[in-house]
């Protein structure tokens, strides 16, 4: 829905303009729709001075866009989102809005070319039915002006004006984004108006093209930040806020021309650029490497085209946006002039926030070897006083400042002095590594004083003498401070079990570690304490026992998750192996395990059954015995009643040899003789229930 102002409701409603971004999800892209969604009409950024605020009220602009199927998270800015839509979904999308923003300026690839060439062609096909005019931009690339040479060759320093743009020459892999901007000059007076805008390589909120040097920059893992080539070629730039700045006095001013230059002033060389980054983020040195090793390279993620890109030798002069536009500037004195704030920005858009941690407790309490363990954790740098006091010997030695000294003389005469030890540590934490990732510092300062005089910054101090609360250098103060306590019963039976040469390298012996223990407990004692300097400051520590289980978990739920850039792609293949490996171990062990449950399964079937076949035949046995002796009294009377009876009848048969024989039978046992016996018999059977 249109925004609305307080008591201009129909004005504002015809001003809020519908503007549809393709590749939301894109470096590019994505910031030239954060920028427009920010944008208040006819203001053209006179109140950004530099930044660009969250959407403000009065809004002029609603953005759309399209981001591809594997982007999950939904953007704030865009009023609607559409994942990977078909064409005639694309095509609704486009007719519904006032401006079309394509921006193939971020890749030589085919796909995106196609898009905006079918983008084009189809609202030129509809352009009878619009209601309204509306207006095309294409956000191309210089990559276009690769291979121009200026008209006078023979003088040096000659600026290439965008009024030349009809004998541009591209490089060979964009011909395809030169053939598209011809296609958008064919728009004409008609309700379709087309712009295109040539970008300089892109930079800021975070890079894109640029991260590969800010990376091992902020990494300072190598002494010397590469350069590819031989960097003396002069690179066209422009800030992506700016190019959005661009955008937006296209779409409110109109102009007369239908082909913009968008760079920034600077003339800068590739060299003045990596070695700008190097000195603000880095280590201060470049070395030049081959373009081919850069190929070669794993750590390096620069495709083809993205070298060829950094290897553009052109000085161009963009005369329409500085005569004509209304451009409140981000960085128009370019990447070397501005370099701090766009690294400042770098580290903000990224996250890579520094996590500043001070460890204290008494002696034995583990202090370090949680700093260990945090350190890992968050890819930041261990502090230990005496650490960088031999690491400051080191450099004295190695620097051949001193000479023929041995290292307790120099650590007399340099580090013995308790400023120099500050200045010492003072120089450590203010060290680039320090400031880009962050540190651990393990026990020490020990006391209010000492805590002062490191982290107060005397300069603020002096401009405010009357405030009462101290004022610390926000660049080395520790923003966590984490105290770890445990009772003098638990330190000294923790010392008592070391071994001794363990002990000695400590300083854990009886003879050491009493006293510095009932030193910490009188300085925890005194009227300010370390702790309190932090109070004061209002970096509240926090007390932890060491007696806690899993007490590293439980600090860094409080400190919260790594900001840096996490594992390099080396860790995370050695990650990932570690992982597939201890997968496969635990399949194997899970098969072997129901393996073993099977076969303990059936041996144990096996068993019960012999044991049922076993107490089976035990059972028939046993039932054949009890019938053995339930028949014995019935063959008895058998035997004794009427055997005799029946071989009596049988013989008296075979001798009469009757016709009928059953029936002589039957007559004859209903004589009176048988039915005596047979009475008998009944009698005998009642007496004998058995039977």
């Amino acid at each position: 829905a249109p925004v609305f102002k307080m008591g201009d409701n129909k004005q504002q409603q015809t001003r809020t303009k519908r503007i549809f971004v393709n590749d939301v999800d894109g470096y590019s892209s994505k910031h030239i729709a954060k920028f427009l969604s920010t944008c208040v009409e006819g203001e053209s950024s006179e109140e950004a001075e530099g930044t660009v605020a969250s959407p403000r009220y009065g809004a002029a602009f609603q953005v759309v866009g399209t981001v591809s199927s594997a982007s999950r998270e939904k953007s704030d800015f865009l009023l609607e989102q559409y994942t990977s839509p078909t064409r005639d979904r694309l095509l609704q999308c486009l007719l519904a809005c006032d401006v079309v923003v394509y921006n193939i300026s971020e890749s030589a690839t085919q796909q995106q070319v196609e898009e905006a060439t079918w983008a084009l062609k189809a609202l030129h096909n509809e352009m009878e039915n619009f209601k309204s005019r509306k207006i095309f931009i294409l956000v191309s690339t210089v990559m276009t002006w690769a291979m121009t040479k200026p008209r006078n060759q023979d003088e040096t320093d000659v600026l290439i004006t965008e009024g030349e743009f009809r004998r541009r020459r591209p490089h060979p892999r964009f011909r395809n984004h030169n053939d598209l901007e011809k296609l958008v000059f064919t728009l004409k007076k008609s309700k379709l108006i087309g712009y295109v805008v040539a970008s300089g390589l892109q930079y800021g909120k975070g890079e894109n093209l640029f991260h590969y040097f800010f990376k091992i920059s902020w990494f300072m893992q190598f002494p010397k930040v590469p350069l590819f080539g031989e960097g003396t070629n002069h690179v066209p730039m422009i800030h992506v806020y700016d190019l959005g700045g661009v955008i937006q006095n296209i779409i409110e001013l109109k102009p007369k021309s239908k082909y913009i230059l968008a760079v920034d002033d600077s003339k800068y060389t590739l060299e003045d650029i990596i070695k700008k980054i190097s000195y603000v983020l880095g280590p201060e040195e470049i070395e030049k490497l081959p373009v081919q090793e850069a190929i070669n390279m794993k750590q390096v993620s620069f495709q083809p085209e993205e070298l060829e890109c950094l290897s553009i030798d052109l000085s161009l002069d963009a005369f329409i946006i500085k005569d004509s536009f209304n451009l409140n500037w981000i960085s128009e004195a370019g990447m070397v002039e501005n370099m701090e704030n766009i690294v400042e920005d770098y580290k903000e858009t990224r996250q890579l926030l520094p996590i500043r941690i001070f460890l204290v407790g008494p002696p034995a309490v583990g202090k370090s070897s949680v700093a260990q363990k945090l350190c890992h954790h968050y890819k930041i740098h261990h502090i230990k006083i005496k650490d960088i006091i031999e690491e400051k010997i080191a450099q004295l030695v190695s620097g051949r400042r001193i000479i023929f000294v041995s290292q307790t003389d120099l650590f007399i005469s340099h580090c013995c002095r308790v400023a120099r030890v500050f200045d010492i540590l003072q120089e450590k934490l203010s060290s680039k590594p320090c400031r880009n990732q962050g540190f651990v510092l393990d026990g020490f300062p020990k006391t209010y004083e000492q805590a002062k005089l490191i982290f107060s910054d005397e300069d603020l101090e002096s401009q405010d003498p009357m405030s009462k609360r101290p004022v610390c250098n926000k660049r080395i103060t520790p923003e966590h401070v984490l105290a770890l306590n445990a009772s003098d019963y638990f330190l000294t039976k923790r010392v008592q079990g070391l071994p001794e040469s363990v002990a000695e390298q400590l300083r854990y012996t009886n003879d050491e570690f009493v006293p510095r223990l009932t030193r910490y407990r009188q300085l925890s004692g005194a009227e300010e304490t370390l702790l309190d300097y932090f109070d004061q400051l209002e970096i509240h520590p926090e007390h932890i026992g060491t007696a806690l289980k899993a007490i590293t978990y439980k600090i860094t739920e409080m400190v919260g998750v790594p900001r840096n850039f996490g594992l390099s792609p080396e860790e995370q293949d050695e990650e990932y192996r570690k992982k597939e490996e201890e997968r496969k171990q635990k399949l194997a062990a899970e098969a072997a395990e129901r393996k073993r449950q099977k076969e303990a399964a059936l041996a144990e079937m096996a068993a019960q059954y012999e044991e049922w076949q076993k107490n089976l035949s035990e059972v028939k046995r046993q039932e054949y015995k009890m019938l053995e002796a339930r028949c014995l009294p019935l063959r008895n009377y058998l035997m004794k009643y009427v055997m005799p009876s029946l071989t009596e009848a049988m013989l008296e048969c075979c001798k009469i040899k009757p016709e009928d024989s059953v029936d002589f039978l039957r007559h004859l046992f209903g004589s009176y003789t048988f039915m005596n016996n047979y009475t008998t018999q009944i009698q005998h059977l009642e007496a004998t229930p058995d039977l």
